[in-house]
């Protein structure tokens, strides 16, 4: 079943920004009320930090960048300070983010020292005539731009070291018993971790971007949807501004984002009816997730086939709404401001 959040957003609200904090599998019953009350507080900076530089008249990309900033700088998301680690233990992290003025994009991927990638993306998007960037060569051209290089133990947490710890001993289980399970490997009380954000300016522009740590466990220098245009961050002025969230190689393989602008643009789908056929384009082979929308005229959705998602969203009013799990009382297009 999906899940969803959309509200019609009148034509006096010329401002918007949604974001996501991560989707999956994530349990009311392991999920405490502490926790839960954290996980709210950091969506709501986010939401005002972005919301500060719409309402003061700044674009976009800015909004997106701020509010992103601040889910990397948060131990909480899988993304920025709070990474998974890779298989040898380290933190390897991916990035990206679009204009839809221009439809001019940056990414990085693989990157072990910049503190917020997302920053560098938008470096990269700005201030070179590339779109992604890799590993020690991004951390390189980060430094030149002057950005924050940390130290990778930056990146340790607790949590997270403990999480890969379990992966790899279920790992072992699974190739030295040969237990048959339904994916040993995953950890399916985990959340998909990515952040993202979608913003609408005063000028009426676009923007998306998208922050993630990866899977745990990973290998091999893996590189998921995030970074990668089109399949987990889109955004264009003549349909829409995407940021996905879930199992990274579905979205790549079914060009999430780009296909659900497409579907906007070229279809003329409802954002509704066009990001539930991508989320079930992922279903059908073996994916999930989430994804939020935003079109030019405001109107926004935020769709998932997980048991929850972190969301939030703020408009014109000031006034962040922040939710993880489905939301019985939210109908689809309710006319709300």
């Amino acid at each position: 079943m999906i899940q969803q959040h959309n509200r019609l957003i009148m034509p006096h609200s010329p401002i918007r920004l949604v974001i996501h904090g991560g989707a999956g599998a994530i349990s009311r019953t392991r999920l405490t009320k502490e926790r839960e009350q954290a996980y709210q507080r950091e969506i709501r900076e986010a939401l005002v930090a972005g919301y500060k530089v719409l309402n003061a008249g700044g674009s976009s990309v800015e909004a997106v960048t701020e509010a992103i900033v601040v889910m990397e700088d948060s131990p909480l998301f899988n993304a920025g300070k709070g990474s998974v680690f890779t298989h040898e233990g380290h933190n390897e992290l991916d990035a990206a983010i679009m204009d839809g003025a221009n439809r001019m994009a940056g990414a990085v991927a693989g990157v072990r020292m910049i503190r917020n990638p997302i920053r560098a993306a938008r470096a990269v998007m700005t201030q070179s005539t590339h779109v992604m960037l890799i590993a020690e060569g991004a951390e390189a051209f980060a430094r030149d731009q002057g950005l924050e290089i940390v130290d990778p133990t930056y990146f340790y947490t607790q949590h997270r070291w403990e999480q890969l710890q379990r992966a790899i001993e279920r790992e072992r289980v699974q190739r030295y018993q040969a237990i048959e399970a339904d994916s040993l490997l995953v950890e399916k009380d985990e959340k998909y971790g990515t952040v993202g954000a979608v913003a609408l300016d005063c000028h009426g522009n676009l923007a998306a971007g998208t922050s993630t740590g990866g899977l745990a466990n990973k290998r091999y220098r893996r590189v998921g949807d995030s970074p990668i245009i089109g399949a987990g961050t889109y955004a264009d002025n003549r349909s829409v501004a995407v940021s996905g969230t879930g199992t990274g190689e579905m979205f790549i393989r079914t060009a999430a984002a780009h296909s659900i602008a497409a579907q906007v643009q070229l279809k003329q789908l409802s954002i509704t009816a066009a990001a539930d056929q991508a989320l079930a384009d992922i279903a059908a082979i073996g994916g999930d997730g989430g994804v939020i929308v935003l079109d030019k005229n405001g109107h926004y959705a935020m769709r998932f086939i997980t048991s929850g998602m972190y969301r939030g969203t703020i408009g014109r009013d000031g006034v962040p709404w922040v939710g993880i799990f489905p939301e019985a009382e939210i109908t689809l297009d309710a006319a709300t401001s």
